[in-house]
């Protein structure tokens, strides 16, 4: 009987420690499955605090962009227009070849065979020549107007962005080329340059 009763008690020790062991389990399974929790939320309070930066920082980007105003391309494109028309004012256009060769046939059936020959040179080749000069220099003041207008452009937009360097310096040589132009035709047109040789 008393081996039974000891065996019993040391049972009931037993029970009574694996009672606590349990417990303690049991208490860390839950300790630990809340520190999951709250780790997952703050993850995820993280990730939408760093969206909502990323979508912050996207929106000032824009603004920015936006705020600082045109990039420049068309102020640009001007430039190079400005360039090209003042090259085609000292090379020749299209346009002046055909209003001169017009205006050639014009003088010749307006002229009589009985002209003095100063009068048929300058009806068929005079105004031929004028007429180019005239086509010229129309060129050669587009060009000088456009190349004007991209020069003084800043002026009239964003305040405090800079014109690139390019841009200024092609608008620059597409003034020169129509100032230089603008010279020749009137020169030309005036016949003090390259005038219509006298009749003799």
């Amino acid at each position: 009987m008393e081996t039974t009763t000891d065996e019993t008690a040391a049972e009931d020790a037993r029970t009574e420690e694996a009672v606590p062991q349990e417990a303690a389990t049991a208490d860390g399974t839950a300790d630990g499955t809340a520190r999951d929790a709250a780790t997952g939320r703050a993850s995820g309070a993280d990730a939408e605090a760093d969206a909502d930066a990323e979508a912050t920082a996207d929106a000032e980007a824009t603004a920015d962009a936006e705020a600082a105003g045109p990039s420049g391309v068309g102020q640009g494109a001007g430039a190079v227009v400005s360039v090209a028309l003042g090259i085609v004012s000292l090379t020749g256009s299209w346009t002046g070849t055909v209003a001169a060769a017009r205006e050639t046939l014009v003088g010749q059936l307006r002229t009589s065979s009985t002209a003095s020959v100063s009068q048929q040179i300058k009806e068929v080749y005079g105004d031929a020549w004028h007429t180019t000069a005239l086509w010229a220099g129309l060129f050669a003041l587009v060009a000088l107007v456009t190349g004007a207008v991209v020069l003084v452009r800043p002026a009239f937009g964003a305040p405090g962005r800079p014109q690139a360097p390019w841009i200024k310096s092609v608008a620059w040589a597409g003034v020169a080329l129509g100032v230089i132009g603008l010279l020749l035709a009137v020169l030309k047109y005036s016949d003090a340059l390259l005038g219509l040789p006298p009749a003799s």
